[in-house]
């Protein structure tokens, strides 16, 4: 049996259960028997934080071309596909449907499309999360170590993780990663499931970093997780994440 209790997020919202990061499938999470809400934000073309995961809007909007190309207004306007008439929710939107849950807020900053960040966008998620008095609970998360980094030094939050793609842990080495986290002040790693075996995880608890996954979306792959003990699964299904860990 593992030794701590793995906790579980709603991978932008439940995305096999409801249109990915909309208000309808947040509002959902805020509803389950888990601890955390993940989402995904870019910048809009006058600095909102925008809950969207791609850096365009072709795959989950009825609209087209780059997010950072269309102002706040504009893209709240705009429908998700199979929605139901759901539009797009700013940052601001996404924690209100929170307000009043045991769920916290976990948000991945997103780069631009061409991998870079969006200037001050670390600031303007935080200045969301203290505006909604939920920046204690929050945990930032990402890809671009320097974002992360600029978040943890800027403080106050849950915590702050790191997320490795797995084509950068194989260059890195989990050793390298470890070394890269540390430098940096991450308290955490995460890594799709598919990476993730005993001998990564005992890596990262040595070197005493905590250990998330996204991608455990079936019955096998969260069994596989939860056996390992890991710190956060971020799941598509949440209920039955719930399910297997209960």
């Amino acid at each position: 049996m593992p030794a701590r209790r793995t906790a579980i997020a709603s991978h932008r919202g439940g995305a096999f259960l409801w249109p990915e990061n909309g208000l309808v499938a947040f509002r959902a999470t805020a509803g389950l028997a888990l601890e955390q809400a993940e989402c995904d934000v870019h910048a809009s073309s006058d600095g909102e934080a925008v809950v969207i995961h791609d850096a365009t809007l072709e795959r989950t909007t009825e609209g087209r071309g780059r997010v950072a190309a269309r102002t706040a207004d504009e893209l709240r306007r705009l429908r998700l596909r199979g929605g139901g008439g759901e539009t797009v929710p700013l940052l601001s939107d996404m924690l209100a449907t929170l307000a009043g849950s045991d769920v916290a807020p976990r948000v991945e900053i997103k780069d631009d499309g061409s991998g870079q960040p969006y200037p001050g966008l670390v600031n303007r998620v935080l200045a969301e999360l203290d505006r909604a008095g939920m920046r204690r609970q929050a945990w930032i998360i990402g890809f671009d170590a320097p974002t992360m980094a600029d978040a943890v030094a800027l403080g106050g939050l849950a915590g702050v993780a790191w997320l490795l793609e797995s084509a950068t842990l194989r260059a890195l080495g989990v050793r390298g990663a470890v070394a890269v986290a540390t430098s940096y002040g991450f308290p955490e790693i995460g890594v799709h499931e598919s990476v993730l075996d005993a001998e990564i995880c005992g890596v990262l608890r040595a070197a005493g970093l905590g250990i998330s996954v996204w991608g455990a979306n079936h019955a096998p792959s969260i069994r596989r997780m939860l056996g390992l003990g890991i710190d956060l699964l971020a799941t598509d299904d949440p209920p039955l994440a719930i399910e297997l860990r209960g």
